[in-house]
């Protein structure tokens, strides 16, 4: 059991290393954001993961209850990440292209396409 919370420690932590590199090699917001949401949520997912491991071990070894609430918080606390990560970079991002920032290396900007289709040009 502690190989498999060490090995999500590792992961999670590469992860969210990986990144933070990305926020500051990637050109423009909207590959930021990208870069850093994706590795981020699954970074912070495995680091969790790994409180998870270590509260049902703590549990199987005390029998404390505590531990079970612990582990009920940490997967909470995951599924509220998995909701509020993408949808802040969303919002960041329409923000973004809202406020004239384009992105540099699209090949397609669909949300400029329907401005236009709003404007009827």
């Amino acid at each position: 059991m502690t190989i498999l919370i060490v090995f999500f420690l590792v992961v999670g932590v590469t992860f969210n290393l990986l990144g933070t590199i990305a926020l500051f090699r990637f050109p423009d917001v909207f590959t930021r954001l990208h870069g850093t949401t994706k590795c981020t949520t699954f970074g912070s997912i495995f680091t969790s993961g790994a409180v998870i491991l270590f509260a049902i071990q703590k549990l199987i070894v005390t029998g404390e209850g505590r531990f079970v609430a612990l582990a009920v918080h940490v997967a909470l606390a995951i599924f509220a990440l998995l909701i509020t990560n993408p949808t802040g970079a969303h919002a960041i991002a329409r923000a973004a292209h809202k406020s004239g920032v384009l992105p540099k290396f699209a090949v397609v900007d669909r949300l400029a396409e329907d401005e236009k289709k709003k404007d009827g040009v």
